[in-house]
């Protein structure tokens, strides 16, 4: 008969009155073991659940709330009513009012439609409406420590190289009405162009600084507060200093209404000055006109902002 072998056979330490305690012991340090398995586990579900509802958020975030921040970047000014879908990817309708406590309001025909995406570190807008901008505007938006930088770029066809010229949109004039005085009395008709040059800007600690040129047209306005068929054309130059500062030239290309001036937009806000004069023929259909445009001196009408 064979013995009991070598290694199925218990120390002495572990035999006797000494192995309960042992057996005991390891049983105690098995369980903490597994209570701090069981409690890390925890721990990790809530993380991974916090991960994903955090990543859930991110990526269906609703429409709205790419409606509210241009709401508070614009000073309740432009609103995306009636948004739909995810601030990745969504559309609304472009209404223009007169800011915080105005009833006047001006809704653009159809619905703006934008895109947001990812490209590297930097953030992809592109926006397009069928009735005022056929063509994309892309914004590249690159955030930094303690600077956001941006660009506005036209993207023509998708795979094309973009475009850092061009006309961005074309509106109807009487969208201004939306503004408030002295748009809503003027009641403008006509057409309203924006075109840009190399425009970017920078965000440096709570400071705006803007680069490149735009210019804003003003074709073939006419008013109904006149007689006349047609005022004339006109356009405002924006540019910037070596400071990073906006300067504005306002000029008449043609009509009977004659609108100069100059002014500027910086952290103190916008100001302008500038004249409305009629022409020698018309000045009996323009008395009316220039006295709603701004302050009255004889045959001009200064117009003062800020």
């Amino acid at each position: 008969m064979s013995g009991p072998s070598f290694f199925n056979r218990r120390p002495a330490w572990m035999q006797g009155a000494g192995a309960v305690t042992t057996r005991w012991l390891e049983s105690t340090l098995e369980m903490a073991r597994w209570e701090n398995m069981r409690k890390a586990g925890r721990r990790w579900g809530w993380w991974g659940a916090g991960v994903g509802a955090l990543m859930g958020i991110v990526i269906y975030a609703p429409a709205c709330w790419l409606a509210q921040a241009i709401v508070v970047l614009t000073d309740q000014r432009l609103l995306l009513a009636e948004s739909q879908g995810t601030i990745w990817r969504g559309d609304a309708v472009a209404v223009l009012t007169g800011g915080a406590g105005s009833r006047d309001a001006r809704t653009l025909p159809g619905r703006v439609n934008w895109t947001l995406r990812m490209q590297g570190l930097s953030l992809r807008l592109t926006l397009q409406h069928d009735c005022c901008m056929p063509t994309p505007v892309v914004i590249a938006i690159k955030p930094g420590w303690q600077r956001v930088e941006g660009r506005l770029l036209l993207q023509p066809e998708p795979d094309a190289v973009a475009q850092t010229s061009g006309e961005i949109g074309r509106w109807p004039a009487a969208w201004l009405g939306g503004l408030g005085t002295p748009w809503n009395t003027l009641q403008l008709s006509g057409a309203l162009r924006l075109s840009s040059s190399d425009l970017a800007f920078e965000w440096v600690q709570g400071r705006l600084r803007v680069q490149g040129q735009a210019a804003v047209f003003l074709d073939d306005v006419a008013s109904r507060v006149t007689t006349l068929d047609r005022l004339g054309s006109y356009r405002m130059d924006v540019s910037t200093d070596p400071q990073g500062q906006v300067q504005l030239r306002l000029s008449t290309h043609d009509g009977a209404l004659q609108l100069s001036g100059e002014g500027g937009a910086g952290a103190s806000g916008l100001r302008f000055r500038g004249e409305a004069r009629a022409s020698e023929a018309e000045r009996g259909a323009l008395d009316n006109l220039l006295n709603i445009i701004g302050r009255r001196e004889g045959d001009r009408s200064v117009i003062s902002i800020g």
